[in-house]
């Protein structure tokens, strides 16, 4: 039910007046870059394929969520070829454009002023904090209103009739249940189409029209929005993260599910996992790391609904994995005394020695190649001479890390015996 033409347009009215960028843009009297930055189901990539269809030039799309480097280089590099076969430049919708940083958007900027690409870019974020400066000066803002329920209605009613797109005529709604449809949507177009088409299906099953059941039938699992930046999204991911953190994965599960459900961008919540499994389970398991990595890569790939389940499956290991914050704490040890003390010097036995003058100045004498030492281990100062027997790293007993205990404590046995039969003292520790 994507409108084929401006006309069919509904909510967006106040872009079009005659005169305005984007009806200039439409008649073709002037094409230039544009953010289109309004909610979810406004119309926004909609726009940018009726812009390139009017305008007769070539169109590409691609997600700032899915898309790298690699995928945008490639793609300035045919809209560059095309423009010197044709003369005619590329449009380039980039949905999601707040989701590349500020490098990424700087790759537009040559292509644009060299007239390239038109790039269109969408976002639901503000874009004078999301959108480098650079990029915003050569495009206009074009600002998308939230739909009001009479559009929802609109588009419901178009999608009822149509022929071709929608349902024909083949199923009936009552009144109250397009109401409920577009009262629940929350602006978005695309969630009030799925739902219809979710409670028309019920419908058409039992040979009667859409009543309200139907669509709070197919509304149990809408997705609510909800600010991503607000209060709610700090307490259920801090929900989240501490039901992990106390094993709790029937808790961790929950959450996950509320989180995806309004609407929380999953590499968000993907992120948060692998820092939860360095943070929180560290050395205990080792293994948690590269799985939360592995369910961030899966949910890269695939997508939603099918790469949710890996989150899950990684929310569920973390949860009932041993713990630990031993790393956590020891690196937070080691960056309060960098802050604390300075550029403090390495010691001479650690330092490279690539000339002469370095190697007459002391740089390296006497380091001892570990390998080549009794168990593996060389009795020589590693920190600082200021820092001289300070410890930040200090393992638990849980899990795996247990074994790492065990191995610095047969470490430390090793080299007391070495230094009482040599005679000598310990050269400090690190």
């Amino acid at each position: 039910m994507r409108p084929r033409t401006f006309d069919e347009l509904v909510g967006q009215e106040h872009l079009l007046v005659p005169g305005s960028p984007l009806a200039l843009m439409r008649d073709g009297r002037h094409l230039s870059s544009i953010v289109l930055w309004g909610p979810p189901g406004t119309g926004k990539t909609t726009i940018a394929r009726l812009l390139a269809h009017a305008a007769g030039v070539p169109f590409v799309a691609f997600s700032a969520v899915l898309s790298g480097v690699r995928e945008v280089r490639e793609t300035m590099q045919r809209a560059a070829e095309a423009r010197r076969r044709s003369g005619r430049p590329t449009i380039l919708f980039v949905d999601e454009i707040h989701r590349f940083n500020r490098a990424q958007q700087d790759a537009f900027l040559a292509h644009v002023e060299r007239g390239d690409i038109v790039l269109v870019g969408a976002t639901t974020e503000n874009p004078s904090f999301e959108v480098n400066s650079a990029l915003l000066s050569r495009a206009r803002v074009l600002v998308l209103r939230e739909l009001q329920p009479r559009h929802l209605r609109t588009l419901l009613e178009r999608a009822l009739a149509d022929p071709e797109r929608g349902l024909g005529g083949a199923v009936r709604a009552e009144p109250a249940a397009l109401d409920l449809i577009a009262a629940a949507a929350d602006g978005d177009a695309r969630r009030a189409l799925n739902t219809l088409e979710i409670a028309a299906a019920a419908a058409a099953a039992r040979g009667g029209a859409v009543g309200e059941a139907d669509v709070r039938e197919a509304l149990a699992r809408r997705h609510l929005r909800y600010d991503r930046a607000g209060e709610e999204h700090y307490n259920l991911i801090s929900a989240l993260h501490k039901s992990l953190r106390d094993s709790d994965p029937h808790a961790g599960l929950y959450w996950l599910a509320r989180m995806l459900a309004a609407g929380e961008d999953p590499l968000y919540v993907a992120r948060r996992l692998v820092r939860f499994a360095s943070e929180d389970v560290g050395n205990a398991d080792p293994r948690a790391l590269p799985l939360a990595v592995a369910a961030f890569q899966a949910y890269h790939q695939l997508g939603t609904p099918e790469g949710e389940l890996a989150l899950a499956q990684c929310c569920v290991y973390l949860a009932t994995a041993p713990k630990s914050n031993a790393v956590y704490v020891g690196f937070q040890r080691a960056v309060a005394e960098v802050e604390a003390s300075g550029s403090l010097p390495p010691p001479l036995v650690l330092r490279n020695a690539p000339t002469r003058l370095m190697k007459d100045l002391g740089y390296g004498a006497g380091y001892r190649y570990a390998h080549d030492e009794e168990g593996g281990i060389a009795d020589q100062q590693h920190l600082p001479d200021e820092l001289a027997g300070r410890r930040f790293y200090e393992p638990t007993e849980s899990g795996e890390e247990a074994a790492i205990a065990r191995r610095m404590r047969e470490w430390e046995r090793l080299l007391a015996e070495r230094r009482r039969a040599g005679g000598g003292e310990a050269p400090g520790g690190g």
